[in-house]
């Protein structure tokens, strides 16, 4: 059989650009060592200093992985994901919530593993076992957990980065974890048809948004999207710092927001979407896209990369989700430009610059997941599935109440954020409830210090900008 190339991949040629997607996705896939003996399911090495991937990455990784398969039809990885996207998800609360990554925990964090099992649930990934959590049942939990955390003594409302108070950033109401939330509801909104969820993503974006119209400015008048603030300003200390995921993911929501307004809105908000849409589209190509070809700005300089691990993935983020945009938004198909270039070796070894031409030998999981990102959105581009609906094909099971955990809030209200048929939420007895207070007595007393994890992404907000 003749070696693959990457460097010689046509990137009009369907056939060339799954070869090359299966040379990336092997060597991506040669950092995972969780189904060894002895190795945790689900994660990169790490959290630092046992290596260099926060416990978040690996809810990406898996993500990436189902968009690989949907868009190769290459089963080869998707035992690793289902034993992975499981075995993190906290079951029975089913919420990735695990209490060994609650020093470094963040709505962000949990985030990025809820969204890659929702995606799952829209490209009718494999099924779960019927015993084991289901793919919409996770997601559910992920956003009712954030629901009931949606804060309005301060600031107005939004989502704190950090969920246990005792973590650094606890006090830090960040734009990702916003983006996060809002995406989530949108797309849960369009998969399951009711309106409740797409209430939360309206109410999300509002709140994000320009402070004339009653938000915290996160995302101004010029359709830049700022990183966060800290609640003892009343989240007016604006850390201006502008990170791609962050845009993507507010951009994919509005794409679902504007597909479900016009399934089943009768139209009724789609010209408002579609505004929001062509303005933040043009404007992450242009803050992120200078001459085509992206740029992570805010680290990736002229004259040096500064960017932290966690930064040297978002590329690969940012391409799947424009993609998955511009299918599912045709407005902004013709804005939104999904490329690849000369960033890997021939054999698939990929660099982290991609405005150089050449390979630059800065390698990494994140930096196979970038290269691997951009092939499946020219994939998705070319054609890719559609996500479905529970009203389309889906078949993942739903469960309105999910998310239930000791450890979290009161959950009550749960009810009448999911599925319509489904009645009532999980009710907190006395001696779960005596069980929080005894953590969260420890939690703040200090003992539990954990890792200094700055700012989910490796950054620190600074306090003074």
């Amino acid at each position: 059989m003749t070696a693959v190339d990457v460097t010689t991949c046509s990137l009009q040629n369907h056939t060339s650009i799954k070869s090359a997607a299966k040379l990336i996705a092997q060597n991506l896939m040669s950092y995972y060592h969780g189904d060894e003996p002895g190795q945790t399911p689900g994660i990169l090495p790490g959290p630092p200093p046992a290596g260099d991937y926060y416990w978040w990455e690996g809810g990406a990784l898996w993500g990436t992985m189902i968009d690989y398969w949907s868009s190769t039809s290459d089963e080869t990885y998707n035992p690793q994901t289902i034993q992975s996207l499981i075995f993190q998800s906290n079951t029975p609360s089913d919420n990735y919530m695990p209490p060994n990554w609650t020093a470094s925990l963040g709505n962000d964090d949990q985030g990025f593993w809820g969204m890659s099992a929702l995606l799952a649930a829209e490209l009718s990934f494999q099924n779960p076992p019927p015993t084991a959590p289901q793919w919409l049942t996770l997601a559910q939990g992920v956003f009712n957990t954030q629901a009931h955390r949606w804060d309005t003594n301060y600031c107005g409302g939004g989502l704190r980065w950090q969920i246990p108070l005792s973590n650094n950033g606890y006090n830090y109401k960040n734009s990702i974890s916003n983006a996060i939330f809002f995406n989530m509801a949108a797309r849960l909104a369009r998969y399951t048809g009711n309106s409740t969820y797409a209430e939360w993503a309206s109410k999300s974006w509002d709140w994000t948004t320009q402070k004339e119209h009653g938000g915290v400015g996160y995302i101004d008048e010029k359709w830049n999207i700022f990183d966060g603030a800290h609640v003892e300003t009343n989240c007016t200390d604006v850390n201006r710092a502008q990170f791609s995921y962050t845009a993507a993911i507010f951009l994919q929501g509005a794409g679902f927001m504007w597909d479900f307004s016009g399934r089943n809105l009768g139209g009724k908000l789609e010209a408002l979407w579609e505004t929001r849409l062509l303005a933040l589209a043009n404007r992450t190509m242009d803050i992120f896209f200078p001459r085509g070809i992206m740029v992570e700005v805010s680290c990736e300089l002229p004259d040096r990369v500064q960017c932290t691990t966690d930064m040297l993935s978002f590329k690969g983020y940012v391409h799947r989700f424009l993609a998955q945009t511009a299918q599912m938004a045709p407005p902004v198909r013709d804005i939104i430009l999904p490329g690849m270039v000369k960033s890997c070796t021939a054999q698939g070894v990929c660099g982290f610059r991609w405005n150089t031409g050449k390979y630059d030998g800065h390698t990494g999981a994140g930096q196979q997941m970038n290269a691997l990102g951009a092939l499946i959105g020219l994939l998705v581009d070319k054609g890719g599935n559609l996500p479905v609906t529970n009203s389309t094909g889906g078949t993942s099971r739903g469960d309105a109440g999910a998310g239930g955990n000791p450890s979290d809030k009161a959950l009550g209200e749960l009810a009448e954020l999911g599925d319509k048929d489904r009645a009532g939420a999980a009710i907190l007895t006395g001696v779960v409830l005596l069980s929080w207070l005894v953590v969260l007595g420890w939690m703040v007393s200090g003992i539990n210090e954990g890792p200094k994890h700055i700012f989910g992404r490796g950054y620190k907000p600074s306090q003074d900008t």
